[in-house]
């Protein structure tokens, strides 16, 4: 019996295929026979650790097919065909309308994905949902077989290595530093961010920074809009990075005073996790899978109007022992996406499949 895995995308620094290539790691550990495949593979790996998906082939009944849908391909109806059992990982994708402004061509995209995900419904064994909000979203969509939720396997060791020292040396503790990572997108709503922290550095703290962290490829349209905003308010110290690397990022996350998401999408929100794993505050806004990510740790918004958010910016940021509340809390959160716990979660899962 073989466990293959298939999605569209394995890149470097993509939720979806970091987690694809931990799954992969915790089978091998389990001592299955399991490969994975994708349409599209970052040459950057290792040359053998993905295959493209054309070349699957030899599938039994007896194979299982874990399948992740994250976006619009022809896999999500191929997968359909496959002659195995099927498991779909289901780490939802976009709503279109946050893109059609921007990128016609990506929302068509997403609204194919969305239209997968309910043709398979009735074609699949049984599903993972990263997040519970995902399992909603499948439960919504008529899924008629068991759903669990398997959390996202982050690698935290990863995390500990060194940072861009340069980075860190020039901005921590040196002013206050407000951070968001994640892709410029619409659905990242970062003009929210840059208004919140206008009204924060204007009434509350002048020696602020926003690093916003994220590659903006392919949302130039969207990005250009958010300089010209800035310009507008006529705002210091907002820092668009773009594309970097995993060694600049991390240096953020060491230089960071408070992390704040206004997101309006988020079907798990990995960058939530990393914040906690550095210890750095979290305000975000209550949207989608991030109260069910956040665990009751952080603060949650139910209102991202910005003076609120500026003022609640404020009190973290001056309250020690508010702070170092958040920050235990996030701490215990944490635990809950501890890779073994994770691991151990995934084994009971597929263990329980097989013998159903």
């Amino acid at each position: 019996m073989r466990i293959i895995q298939v999605l569209t995308t394995v890149s470097f620094g993509d939720a979806v295929s970091n987690d694809a290539l931990a799954l992969q790691k915790a089978l091998r550990e389990m001592g299955y026979d399991t490969d994975i495949y994708a349409e599209h593979i970052d040459p950057r790996l290792e040359e053998g650790r993905v295959k493209k998906s054309k070349e699957l082939s030899g599938l039994k009944k007896k194979d299982v097919v874990i399948y992740h849908l994250s976006t619009g391909t022809e896999l999500n109806y191929a997968v359909a065909k496959y002659e195995a059992r099927k498991i779909l990982i289901y780490h939802n994708v976009t709503p279109p309308h946050f893109l059609a402004p921007y990128k016609p061509v990506k929302a068509k995209q997403c609204q194919y994905g969305l239209d997968g995900a309910r043709y398979l419904a009735d074609k699949v064994d049984y599903c993972l949902a990263d997040s519970e909000w995902n399992r909603q979203d499948l439960l919504a969509m008529g899924y008629p077989c068991k759903i669990d939720v398997l959390p996202i396997m982050i690698a935290f060791e990863d995390y500990a290595k060194k940072p861009n020292q340069k980075i860190v040396q020039k901005f921590k503790g040196k002013g206050t530093n407000i951070l968001f990572t994640g892709r410029v997108a619409p659905n990242k709503c970062h003009e929210d961010l840059i208004t919140s922290f206008y009204l924060y550095k204007k009434n509350y703290n002048p020696d602020a920074r926003l690093f916003l962290v994220g590659s903006y490829s392919g949302m130039e349209e969207y990005y250009s809009r958010l300089l010209s905003y800035v310009e507008q308010l006529g705002v210091q110290d907002v820092y668009f990075t773009g594309h970097i690397s995993f060694e600049d990022m991390l240096a953020y996350y060491y230089a960071a005073d408070l992390f704040l998401c206004a997101s309006e999408h988020e079907g798990f929100c990995v960058p939530l996790v990393e914040a906690m794993y550095f210890d750095v505050p979290i305000i975000a806004y209550d949207s989608t899978a991030i109260d069910w990510t956040m665990g009751g740790s952080g603060i949650l918004m139910p209102d991202k109007t910005p003076a609120l958010v500026a003022g609640m910016m404020n009190r973290l940021l001056t309250d020690q022992e508010l702070r170092e509340d958040v920050v235990e809390n996030q701490r215990i959160r944490l635990m809950d996406f501890d890779r073994e716990t994770i691991q151990a979660l995934f084994r009971q899962y597929i263990e329980n499949f097989l013998k159903g």
